[in-house]
This record gives structure tokens, C-alpha cells and sequence, in this order.
């Protein structure tokens, strides 16, 4: 497998695209490297790639750590692949964004067929800190919403989905337990540290170590792009220690620390290091094109 730069990957979907190479089956492309470069005090020495798949037009990112697990599905949807239309454009996963909610059923059906699950769970994402549990024992109906960012699960042939446009999706799993976590976590995720609940919730609740967990976290707003003027006021001070510099925050790094302080181990973590900001070709952007859709990360146990 040849090694290429992110955008030489970008520049292969765009000519795949162009040929209409529909309905050709899976087909492996190469790695896809960041072309940004982080301080190894802050992160360590993270994973930064991601395996590039495209099935039928639709590309998406696997981590490559996660991967290496049969018993896990999992995958985050670039724009690419979708009906909807402009701003929207093309795999938009929300129905909260101004998409005309017919393209957001059928792009959530693409992503089913792709990732071969009837059910595909989503939350109604409020940047906050609830995380919600299904259980095998616990009822639920198919529709459920559930008011959370982040959803814990061991039950099987459940697709949990993260919508995104710059917040980071997630991925924390215990291939020990059999057990899943998918989480919506934004700056305001990062304040009221999300991801240390999910994972106290992971040990409470079904017996999970803290170094048996693996976390992946997905292309979001990198350091390059994450300008926060008033961080004064909106930041603990330790976050400080994440200022790449004057009001750009790594906020790959600071969720990365946050894992870290529940037990995880830094070897575990893999960051894809794609910004979403600079790359408004394959994902969505709130902060690079402010009206727009929402990609998405899921994750599935089989």
C-alpha cells in the first residue's frame, strides 16, 4: 500500500467521484496523513491517519487501531456521497439544519446500506455532558432521540451516530467488555469534560479499566483553526497549557489529556490530525462556512 498526502487522497475521491464509479463494491484506499504537525509535549505520540474507504461514492475514514477489531464497525462519512443539495451538500446527517428532511432520511439510509444495520441512533446534541446507556435489559423504542452527546452501549447491530461540523466525534471501545461509546464532544464538551464522565460511566456500569479502553478521536477543528478571543472567560486555566498560540487552543491534545486522567493509556489514543476548517472539501464546517451540514462518525458492535 502506497503512502499519499491527505490532499493527494482528497484529489482520488474528486476523480473517483467524477467517473462515476458507482456501485463498484468496497475498494481499500491508501492512508491518509495529516499534513499538520503538533508539539509531542502535548499529545505524545498519537496515531495520525486514517484508512480511507469508499463504497458506491460514499467515502469514509476508518481508524486504523480500531480496525484491527472484527467485532467493530466503525467509520466517519466525509460530505461526499449524498443527495442533498447546496449548502448542504452532500451526506448531511441533520435534520436541524435547514436540509429538507427527505435528503437527511436518505442519506442516513446510505449510511445504514454502507454500514449494513437497521438501526442507527442518534442523539439530539446539546453540547452538554449527558451520557446515555442501552443496555440489553433496558426497553427502548426505535425511535427514541435521546437528549445526550454521548451514548454507551453493549448490545450489538446498534449504529450510534455523532453529527459533526467541527466538534470532534469520539470513539471509545473496550474490546475486553464488549462495550462502546460514541461521543459528541465540543469545546464546551472539553469544559465540562464529557469524556471523563463517559468513561466513569463505562467503569460503573459495566466493569470497565480504564487501560483496556481504546479511543479514537476524528477529523474536527484542529489547532491550526480553533481561535478563541475570549478564552479568558470561557476556559478553565488550565486549558492554557493547550495554547499553540496566541487564542488557538489544541483541543485534539486537551481531549487527549482528558482520557488520559481516567486511565487510558497515551498509546491507545489515535488522533486522524485532519482539520475540518481547512478541509471543507470532504467535511463540513460550521466555523469555515457557518450555514451547512452535519458528517457523520458511527460506530457499531457486530
Amino acid at each position: 500500500m502506497t503512502s499519499m498526502s491527505f490532499l493527494q487522497v482528497a484529489r482520488t475521491i474528486r476523480s473517483l467521484l467524477e467517473r462515476r464509479m458507482r456501485g463498484q463494491g468496497f475498494r481499500r484506499g491508501p492512508p491518509a496523513h495529516s499534513h499538520l504537525m503538533y508539539p509531542s509535549s502535548t499529545i505524545g505520540a498519537p496515531h495520525q491517519s486514517g484508512l480511507l474507504w469508499i463504497r458506491r461514492s460514499v467515502s469514509y475514514f476508518r481508524h486504523p487501531g480500531l480496525s484491527r477489531y472484527p467485532q467493530l464497525v466503525q467509520g466517519t462519512f466525509t460530505r461526499q456521497g449524498g443527495v442533498s443539495n447546496p449548502p448542504y451538500d452532500r451526506l448531511n446527517t441533520s435534520y436541524d439544519v435547514g436540509d429538507h428532511p427527505r435528503n437527511v432520511t436518505s442519506n442516513l439510509a446510505i449510511i445504514k446500506r454502507i454500514l449494513g444495520t437497521r438501526q442507527l441512533m442518534h442523539m439530539d446534541q446539546a453540547h452538554g455532558d449527558r451520557v446515555h446507556v442501552v443496555k440489553p435489559g433496558n426497553p427502548r423504542r426505535k425511535d427514541e432521540i435521546p437528549l445526550a452527546d454521548a451514548i454507551i452501549t453493549n448490545v450489538p447491530k446498534i449504529a450510534i451516530l455523532v453529527k459533526q461540523a467541527d466538534c470532534q466525534g469520539i470513539i471509545i471501545f473496550d474490546p475486553k467488555k464488549g462495550v462502546v461509546a460514541n461521543v459528541h464532544c465540543g469545546w464546551r464538551g472539553n469544559v465540562k469534560n464529557i469524556l471523563g464522565k463517559v468513561v466513569t460511566r463505562m467503569k460503573h456500569d459495566f466493569g470497565c479499566d480504564g487501560s483496556d479502553l481504546l479511543a479514537a478521536i476524528g477529523p474536527s477543528l484542529g489547532p491550526c483553526c480553533a481561535e478563541f478571543v475570549g478564552h479568558g472567560k470561557i476556559f478553565p486555566k488550565g486549558f492554557e497549557e493547550f495554547m499553540v498560540r496566541t487564542n488557538y487552543f489544541n483541543l485534539w491534545a486537551i481531549s487527549s489529556r482528558q482520557l488520559q486522567n481516567e486511565g487510558l493509556r497515551q498509546e491507545n489514543i489515535e488522533i486522524s490530525g485532519i482539520c475540518t476548517r481547512c478541509r471543507t472539501d470532504l467535511f463540513y464546517s460550521y466555523r469555515g462556512e457557518g450555514e451547512t451540514g452535519r458528517f457523520g462518525t458511527v460506530v457499531m458492535l457486530k
